[in-house]
C-alpha cells in the first residue's frame, strides 16, 4: 500500500512538473496503446479463426474458376484487408500528434520563462529554471510516445500487408 502512494506522489510530481499538456500527451499515449493492444490481440488471435473461416468457406465452393468466382476471392480478401488495418489510421493519428502536443509543452513552458524574466527583471538561471523545466519534459514525453507508437504502428501494417499476401496466395493455390 505504501508502494502505491509513493507511485502516485511521484507521478503526480513529474505531471506538476511537466504542466497540464504532459497530462494529455500522458492521455493520448495511452489511448494510442490501448489501440496498439487491441490490433496486437485481433492479429494473433481472433484474426487467425476468421482466416480459417475464410479459407473453409473458399474451399466449400465448388466452383472457383469463373469471373464471378474471382470477384468473391477479391472480396473476401479485401474484407481481411479492412479488417486488419481497422484503428491503425488512429493509431498514426495519435503518433503524429505526440510531438506536437510536446511542442506545445515547449512553448507553455517558454512562455513561463519568459514571464519569470518579465517579472524578475533579470536572466536569472536559478528564476528560469522551472519553466525550462516544464519545457523539456513534454518535449521528451511527447517524442518517447511518438517513437513507441511508430515501432508498433510500422510492425502492425507490416503484419497486415503479409497477412493480405499469404491470404491471397492461399486463395489462389486453392484455384
Amino acid at each position: 500500500m505504501v508502494l502505491l502512494v509513493d507511485a502516485i506522489n511521484a507521478l503526480r510530481e513529474f505531471l506538476d512538473t511537466g504542466g497540464q499538456v504532459l497530462l494529455v500527451i500522458g492521455l493520448v499515449t495511452f489511448l494510442m496503446w490501448l489501440l496498439i493492444l487491441e490490433r496486437f490481440m485481433f492479429v494473433f488471435g481472433k484474426f487467425r479463426t476468421y482466416r480459417k473461416d475464410l479459407l473453409n468457406s473458399w474451399s466449400s465452393r465448388e466452383e472457383r474458376n469463373s469471373w464471378n468466382a474471382e470477384q468473391i476471392r477479391q472480396a473476401m480478401i479485401s474484407r481481411a484487408g479492412i479488417q486488419l488495418n481497422s484503428n491503425l489510421p488512429y493509431i498514426n493519428v495519435m503518433v503524429a500528434l505526440c510531438p506536437l502536443l510536446g511542442l506545445l509543452g515547449t512553448v507553455t513552458g517558454m512562455i513561463e520563462v519568459f514571464n519569470v524574466m518579465a517579472i524578475t527583471g533579470s536572466g536569472s538561471a536559478r528564476s528560469m529554471a522551472a519553466g525550462v523545466s516544464k519545457a523539456t519534459i513534454p518535449t521528451m514525453a511527447g517524442m518517447v510516445g511518438a517513437l513507441s507508437g511508430v515501432f508498433a504502428s510500422t510492425f502492425l501494417q507490416r503484419k497486415a500487408k503479409r497477412e493480405v499476401e499469404l491470404l491471397e496466395d492461399k486463395l489462389l493455390l486453392d484455384h
